[in-house]
């Protein structure tokens, strides 16, 4: 498309460059937006034909997805399971585990209340010459052996409801945080298969059909949005100095009712067009430089790449 266009620009340049009225020739182009998907695919669903007009949000096309999908799917398990074992930490032991070490408690206590009115006894004893001391000894450690046991099960039951230690659930969090992030990641890379408009225009062209192999980065639908229309023409080099960005221009076409108000956008700095000849006064008047205007997005419609036009400087 663009070779025809230089075509087309050699032509006018070859042509008269200008017509008795001081109008200057040009033709209508258009920056297009080629919509992509980031991933290679085979192309499942083409939504839009050449011709259709689309708004943002508008679908465009699907690649397959089967890959992808499992990808989240597989993401959110590992979610799940991170949460999980976050949540099992900061709960502490399961309530059957709690019971039994208050069972145990209740034990040692009986014990240990026992071990004490057995030391009372010994002691009584052995005052009275029936017990040797070594019983005593016996009793005594006897008594704080189980004294010991009641505050280890009292120091369980405090740890068993506390759960996991700050630097185990902190690790555990950072596990959900990855996991989180990897599944924002599976998401993104499903919701890049399925494609939409982010621009109002007219669809150009279509580079693949339905059920063909589309390899990553390769565009598969051409927009054109109406303020990406522009109308490119030729100054000669002796009308340059007159011509800067944001003049105005008016446009006039074959077919075009009324002329179309644009804005001058662009002024290359170098010449479109260079003949193979020493400079003179006289060659100097066959260079010209590109120009570009905008129309604004009500007339853009009017103008369609490729079209000729007349450029009159204001």
């Amino acid at each position: 498309m663009r070779t025809a266009f230089s075509l087309l620009a050699a032509v006018v340049i070859a042509g008269c460059g200008a017509k008795d009225n001081g109008s200057l020739q040009g033709y209508a182009e258009g920056d297009y937006v080629r919509v992509a998907a980031p991933f290679a695919g085979n192309l499942v669903q083409l939504r839009v034909a050449r011709g259709a007009s689309v708004t943002p949000g508008a679908p465009l096309f699907a690649l397959e997805q089967e890959n992808e999908a499992a990808g989240r799917r597989e993401a959110e398990d590992r979610v799940r399971q991170a949460e999980a074992q976050r949540d099992n930490l900061l709960k502490g032991v399961r309530p059957s585990e709690m019971e039994a070490l208050k069972a145990q408690l209740a034990q040692a206590q009986s014990a240990a209340a026992f071990a004490v009115k057995e030391y009372v006894r010994a002691e009584d004893l052995v005052k009275k010459g029936f017990l040797s001391p070594q019983k005593l000894d016996e009793a005594r450690t006897t008594r704080d052996s189980s004294a010991q046991r009641v505050r280890e099960l009292d120091a369980q039951i405090v740890t068993a409801g506390l759960g996991g230690r700050a630097d185990q659930v902190r690790a555990a969090e950072s596990e959900v945080r990855a996991a989180r992030a990897s599944l924002d990641q599976a998401d993104w890379r499903l919701r890049q298969k399925t494609v939409a408009s982010t621009v109002n225009g007219v669809v150009t062209d279509t580079n693949f059909v339905q059920g063909e192999w589309v390899a990553a980065g390769a565009p598969i639908v051409a927009i054109l949005p109406p303020e990406n229309v522009k109308v490119r023409f030729f100054v000669p080099e002796p009308r340059l100095g007159a011509v800067k960005v944001g003049q105005a221009v008016e446009l006039s076409c074959d077919g075009c009712s009324a002329t179309i108000p644009a804005k001058v956008s662009f002024v290359a700095p170098q010449a479109e067009f260079t003949p193979p000849v020493i400079y003179s006064r006289d060659s100097r008047a066959k260079l010209v430089f590109l120009v570009e205007a905008r129309p604004s997005k009500e007339d853009a419609v009017k103008l369609h790449p490729g079209q000729p036009v007349d450029v009159v400087l204001k």
